[in-house]
Order: C-alpha cells, then structure tokens, then sequence
C-alpha cells in the first residue's frame, strides 16, 4: 500500500488541479473579456454561423496584450485584445480574423478544450509519479528526466489538436465562401507578429507545428477535398 501511495497522490493532485484549473479559467475569462462588436467580423462570423446551421457564433475579446486566440473548456471563443489590435491597425485582415475564429471553434468541436485542461492536470500527475520512480533509480537528473519526457508527450498531443483544428477551420472557411487563403497568409504572418516566439526551439517541443508543415497539410487538404486553395 506504501509503494501506491505517490502514485494514489498523484491521481489525487491531478483531480484537484483540474477543478482548480476550470474554475479559476472561468472567473478569469469571465473577469477580463467583452463581446466582439466589429460589423465586418460580425458578418463573417454569422456566414460560418449558417455554415454550422448555428444562429449566432458569439466571440469575446479577452484583455490581454499577447496575440492569441483561444477556445474555452465552456466552448467560448476568445480573441486576445492584442490580436484585435492588429486588426484595427490593418497588420491582419477580418477574413484572417475569420480564420482564427474558425480554428477555436475546431477546437471546440472536436473536444480539444476540455480534454487539454484534463490532460494539463494528467501530465502533471505523470510528471510526479515519473520524478518520484526515477528519482529512485537515476538520482539527481530523475526529476530533470521526467520533465523532458512529459513535456515532450505535452507538445506531440498540442500539436496533433492544432492539425485537427486546423483542418476542421479550413472545412468551416470553404462552405461558408471565405476560403483557406486567409488562414494560410495568417500563418506566413504570425511569426512576425509575434516576433518569432518559439523559433529557437525544437520542433519536437513546439505545442504547435512549424508554419510550412501547417500550410502543406491544409493544401493535401484541398487536394483531397478538390478544392481550389487561393493564395491569401
């Protein structure tokens, strides 16, 4: 019973670490965000609506600076204050607005919002039950080990959600006459806007894929799809 008792604690820790996370997610979000009110967006969002046989898609600005979208395990849809900066300052079109709208609501959809907060507090779990076994057998570098390896298993399962959202948008932006173009050109800018975040890092520790890799997967879309990608 000894030996189960890190691993029982763990599981324990992993429970309470996903409450915690979901309600403080929410009261954050909750505190920090209005309603979009852009009438070009607005028109774009209510073409994906009636794509998705939806009356509305209501999105949020969030009152941040960093340039992100998100999706919300309650499936709310945020645009950062940021990214909207952007946009108002002509850096990013509404249609490319459009797209990232379009990747959150993938996310969404396909359960990759409530399953990240769950699999964050899972890793964490692991991360203790890894540290606390090779911790036993390779002292000193063992916590050092089980951090590597769980944040490698962390950015292989955010990588595989953006290739799904990505291609569930570019499905969204071809019925509803907006097209892949934007969601590519979004791409082609993103390390600029964000100033290259992330361009020293192995690509096997990025949580998400490499802008070429993102764009060439969208076109053997099309490809599949016989649909003529535009070029932005």
């Amino acid at each position: 019973m000894l030996k189960l008792a890190p691993i029982l604690l763990a599981i324990g820790y992993a429970l309470v670490m996903y409450r915690f996370s979901a309600w403080n997610t929410k009261r954050t979000l909750d505190a920090r965000s209005t309603v979009l009110a852009d009438p070009v967006m607005e028109k774009l969002n209510k073409d994906m609506a009636r794509a998705l046989d939806l009356d509305r898609i209501r999105v949020h600005i969030y009152e941040i600076d960093p340039i992100n979208g998100l999706a919300a395990p309650d499936g709310r849809i945020f645009i950062t204050r940021g990214f909207f900066n952007k946009y108002k300052a002509g850096d990013v079109t509404a249609d490319e607005m459009a797209s990232v709208v379009a990747h959150e609501l993938g996310h969404v959809a396909l359960g990759h919002s409530r399953r990240r907060m769950i699999d964050f507090s899972g890793q964490n779990a692991i991360r203790v039950i890894l540290a606390s076994v090779l911790g036993r057998f390779i002292p000193f570098i063992g916590v050092w080990l089980a951090n590597i390896l769980t944040s490698m298993l962390a950015a292989r399962l955010s990588r595989q959600d953006e290739y799904e959202a990505d291609e569930y948008a570019s499905a969204l932006l071809t019925k509803s006459g907006i097209g892949t173009g934007p969601q590519k050109s979004l791409f082609l800018k993103l390390d600029s806007l964000t100033n290259g975040i992330g361009g020293a890092t192995p690509a096997w520790l990025l949580s998400h894929p490499k802008t070429a890799e993102r764009i060439a997967a969208i076109e053997a879309n099309e490809a599949k799809w016989g649909v003529a990608g535009p070029a932005g």
